[in-house]
């Protein structure tokens, strides 16, 4: 599809990315902005990105720890852009401990960020979403919500499943809306988090572009297409 006719589907169109300053959430941003959406992007430092038109780029200082942050970011979207019609909760964090080794801390921190501020903002944007009559949601999930491939990915592990079941839960609940949610699970993407949890080669990785492409695709699909979950991989494993 060129750059005109991806612009024309989605022209007005609204997204909030959360962790939206690096790795695949910058990239999703851009090529949202390639196809024509409008963005409001939340980081914890913003910084309008070089490819970005300031009067289609809102950015909002977002802390995914925040408790309130959502329902501010919300606000602050919505005056900026009038409408939201689709939420990428991309804000993740990894700890790569077994679930022996690992504290309640641990596991309150994968909770609060992967799994109960993704809802917060799903819930915080519910309202406008059931508006746009094509509402989306994207939980950046991972294939460590489909499979537990070690134990040092564990309590991560147990943290994405829960992200891919809170996604099927945004889904049942929005369907009768027009809202419609995806679980987004790939595997070694080539950024930044999983670079410092493997040797992998970076060569071999999931480009984070290639990854957008699919997210911008799977936003722009009719409300009678809906994809629950999406696994993308770039290994060979038995399942996935």
């Amino acid at each position: 599809m060129s750059a005109a006719e991806a612009k024309g589907k989605t022209a007005g169109r609204v997204a909030l990315i959360s962790g939206a300053s690096r790795g695949i959430g910058a990239a999703v941003a851009s090529e949202l902005a390639r196809r024509g959406w409008k963005l409001s992007l939340g980081m914890r430092e913003p910084v309008l990105p070089e490819w970005a038109d300031g009067g289609n780029v809102h950015l909002f200082p977002y802390e995914a720890t925040d408790t309130e942050a959502a329902a501010r970011w919300v606000a602050a979207a919505g005056a900026c852009h009038g409408r939201i019609d689709a939420v990428i909760a991309n804000a993740g964090v990894m700890v790569a401990k077994s679930v022996i080794e690992a504290e309640d801390g641990d596991l309150d921190r994968l909770f609060e960020v992967n799994v109960k501020a993704p809802r917060r903002l799903v819930k915080a944007a519910w309202e406008a979403l059931a508006a746009s009559g094509n509402g989306r949601v994207m939980v950046l999930a991972s294939l460590s919500g489909k499979r537990v491939k070690s134990a040092k990915s564990g309590s991560y592990a147990v943290s994405k499943f829960a992200a891919v079941a809170l996604t099927h839960a945004i889904r049942q609940a929005g369907w009768h809306l027009g809202i419609r949610a995806t679980a987004i699970c790939p595997g070694f993407v080539a950024t930044d988090m999983a670079r410092a949890i493997t040797d992998f080669p970076e060569s071999a990785m999931i480009p984070p572009g290639n990854l957008a492409a699919v997210i911008a695709t799977l936003l722009e699909l009719p409300n009678e297409a809906s994809v629950a979950e999406f696994a993308i991989n770039c290994q060979l494993e038995e399942f996935f």
